[in-house]
C-alpha cells in the first residue's frame, strides 16, 4: 500500500467520527502540513450544508452579519482574488444540501444569490458536484438551482412548498443540465415531473407525485428502475394504459410505494401487472372503503407479486367508516408469501382476527421480524395463538396485536412455569392496541417469562363502564412496562449469579427447593401459572 493510500485511510477513519469532530480534526490535519492539507480539506469540504460556510471562508471584508440567525450580506462586490478563494473550496463539494426557511441559523441575503449568479467563469457554481437536496420556499430561490447542477449530478431531491409556471419552466430545463441522474426525490408541491422523468434514462429510484400516464409507462420500461414512490391520480389510468403495463414492465422493481384517494386508481394500476418487489407499500388516506374491497384488493396482491419475492408488505388506510369491520378471511392470500419478514396492515376500522388465522399466518411465515395488523379489534386471539406466533416466528423483533388476556389475567402469581419454559429472545417491542386487563403485575410477570428481551410494550387507552374499581386500561399497561424493565434487571442478577457461583451451587444462588429453567427464562419469582390451568 502507498503512502497515498495508507493516509487517505487513515483520513477515512477520522470521517466516521461525529460532524463536529470530525470538522476539527480535519480542519487540524489539513493545517499541519503541505501533504495533509489536500485529502484533509477533500473530506472536510466533501459535503455541504448552505452557503454560510463557503461565505464565510472568504475575506471578512467582504461579508457580514451582525448575530445569529441574521442574513449574511455582502459589504461590496466580489474581486477576482475573492472567486478565487472561493473556487479552492467549492470544486471539493459532491454533496450540497440547502434549505430555505425562517429557521434557519445562517440564512444568506437575496443580494449574495445575485451576486453568485455572476460568477466569471462557467457555471455550475460546485463543478463536482454528484448529489444536490433543495428545499426552498421562494420563486426567487428556486431559480437560482440552475447554478448547481452539473453533469455529474446523480442524486437531486427538490422540496418546495409552493408551485408556480415560472417554476414549472425551470424544471422543464433542469435534466437538459444534469442528464446523468438516477436517483430523483420531488414533493408534491414541485408540480407535473413528467416531462423531467421521461428525459432521464438511468433512473434507479424515484419519489414523486402526480404523474402523467405517459411517465408511468416511461419508468415501467426502464430496465434500471429499482424504487419507485408515487401518488396516483383520483381518475384510474386508462384501459390501453392498463394493457402497456404487462410483463416485463417494472421488471427490476424492488420497491413500490403507491399513495392514492381511494382504492380504485390502485385496483386499475395494479390491473394487468406482474412485478417482482421485494417491499410494497399501500397509503390509501380518504375515502369509505369496504371490507370487499379491501379483501378484493389482497386477493390481487397475491396475483400481481411473486410469491418468493415479497418480503415487506405496509398498508396504511386512513378516514374510513369506523364501523366497518374486515373478517380474518381477508389475510389468508398473504399466507402464499413464504418469505414475508413484515406485515404491518392499518386498515383503520375493526379487525376480526382468530386463533387459527393467526396460526396460520405464524406457519406460513418463519423469517417473519415484524408483524402489525392494527386496528378496533374483536378480541378472538388468544395467549395460546400468542404464543404460537412466537414459537413459529423466531426471528420476530416487533408485534402489534390486541390479545384475549383473560387465561392469564389473575391474582397473584402462580409458581408454574408458562409454557414449560418458552422464551422468546428477539421480541423486543409489542403493541397490544385496545387489549384488555385486570392485573398489572401478573401480566408482566408472564411477559417477561416469555419475552425476557422485550423492552417497549403499547396500549392504548380504553375505559371500562362496569367496574369503578378499574382504572384506565393504559395506565396498567403503563404498569407492566415499568414491571418487564424490572423483572428483566433481575434476571441479569441472577444469571450473573449463577455465571460467578458456578454450575455446582446454581441451586443455591437461585434458591434451593425450585426446578432450574432455562438462563433466558430466570425464576420462579416471576413465572406464570401455565396456559392449562383455569381462569380466576
Amino acid at each position: 500500500m502507498s503512502v497515498s493510500e495508507l493516509r487517505w485511510n487513515i483520513f477515512q477513519m477520522v470521517d466516521t467520527s461525529s460532524y463536529a469532530a470530525r470538522n476539527m480534526t480535519l480542519l487540524a490535519l489539513a493545517l499541519t502540513c503541505k501533504s495533509f492539507t489536500g485529502p484533509a480539506l477533500d473530506l472536510l469540504w466533501r459535503e455541504l450544508h448552505g452557503l454560510s460556510q463557503l461565505i464565510r471562508c472568504l475575506p471578512s471584508s467582504l461579508w457580514k452579519s451582525k448575530r445569529p440567525k441574521t442574513s449574511l450580506e455582502f459589504r461590496r462586490a466580489m474581486t477576482l482574488n475573492d472567486w478565487s478563494i472561493f473556487c479552492k473550496y467549492s470544486h471539493r463539494v459532491q454533496a450540497f444540501h440547502i434549505i430555505s426557511s425562517d429557521n434557519d441559523d445562517n440564512p444568506v441575503s437575496p443580494e449574495i444569490w445575485r451576486s453568485l449568479n455572476s460568477a466569471p467563469f462557467p457555471l455550475p457554481l460546485l463543478p463536482n458536484l454528484t448529489s444536490l437536496s433543495w428545499s426552498v420556499h421562494s420563486s426567487e430561490s428556486f431559480s437560482y438551482i440552475r447554478l448547481f447542477v452539473t453533469h455529474k449530478l446523480m442524486t437531486l431531491k427538490i422540496r418546495k412548498s409552493y408551485s408556480g409556471l415560472s417554476e414549472q419552466s425551470i424544471l422543464t430545463c433542469i435534466p437538459t443540465l444534469c442528464p446523468s441522474v438516477s436517483h430523483f426525490v420531488g414533493d408534491k408541491h414541485l408540480g407535473d415531473t413528467s416531462m423531467a422523468l421521461q428525459c432521464w434514462s438511468n433512473l434507479i429510484s424515484v419519489s414523486v407525485g402526480n404523474i402523467s400516464e405517459a411517465a408511468i409507462l416511461y419508468l415501467s420500461n426502464l430496465p434500471s428502475l429499482r424504487v419507485l414512490k408515487l401518488v396516483l391520480h383520483p381518475t384510474p389510468i386508462a384501459a390501453d394504459t392498463q394493457n402497456l403495463l404487462q410483463h416485463p414492465a417494472f421488471c427490476a422493481l424492488r420497491e413500490l410505494d403507491v399513495l392514492c384517494q381511494c382504492l380504485a386508481p390502485l385496483g386499475a394500476f395494479l390491473e394487468t401487472l406482474t412485478i417482482t418487489p421485494k417491499v410494497l407499500s399501500f397509503t390509501i388516506d380518504r375515502g369509505d372503503i369496504s371490507s370487499l374491497a379491501l379483501t378484493a384488493l389482497v386477493l390481487r396482491l397475491s396475483n400481481v407479486c411473486a410469491h418468493s419475492a415479497l418480503e415487506h408488505l405496509r398498508v396504511n388506510i386512513d378516514s374510513v367508516d369506523a364501523n366497518t369491520s374486515i373478517s380474518a378471511v381477508t389475510f389468508e392470500p398473504l399466507c402464499a408469501f413464504r418469505n414475508l419478514r413484515e406485515l404491518d396492515f392499518s386498515p383503520g376500522y375493526g379487525v376480526a382476527l382468530d386463533d387459527a388465522t393467526l396460526l396460520q399466518m405464524a406457519k406460513s411465515w418463519p423469517l417473519l421480524e415484524i408483524f402489525r395488523i392494527t386496528g378496533k379489534y374483536t378480541h378472538a386471539v388468544t395467549i395460546n395463538s400468542f404464543v404460537s406466533l412466537l414459537q413459529h416466528c423466531p426471528r420476530l423483533t416487533s408485534v402489534g396485536i390486541a390479545i384475549d388476556w383473560s387465561a392469564v389475567d389473575r391474582r397473584g402469581i402462580p409458581s408454574d412455569i408458562p409454557y414449560q419454559g418458552f422464551t422468546h429472545n428477539a421480541l423486543s417491542r409489542a403493541d397490544f392496541s385496545n387489549s384488555l386487563i385486570r392485573h398489572a403485575i401478573t401480566i408482566a410477570a408472564f411477559i417477561s417469562a416469555i419475552a425476557p428481551k422485550l423492552i417497549s410494550i403499547v396500549a392504548w387507552e380504553h375505559e371500562f363502564a362496569e367496574d369503578d374499581d378499574f382504572d384506565k386500561c393504559s395506565s396498567r399497561w403503563e404498569v407492566v412496562q415499568r414491571l418487564v424493565e424490572s423483572f428483566s434487571m433481575v434476571r441479569e442478577q441472577e444469571r450473573k449469579m449463577v455465571q460467578n457461583a458456578g454450575g455446582a451451587v446454581c441451586g443455591d444462588a437461585i434458591g434451593s427447593g425450585k426446578d432450574s429453567e432455562d438462563d433466558s427464562v430466570g425464576e420462579s419469582d416471576t413465572s406464570f401459572p401455565s396456559d392449562s390451568e383455569d381462569n380466576e
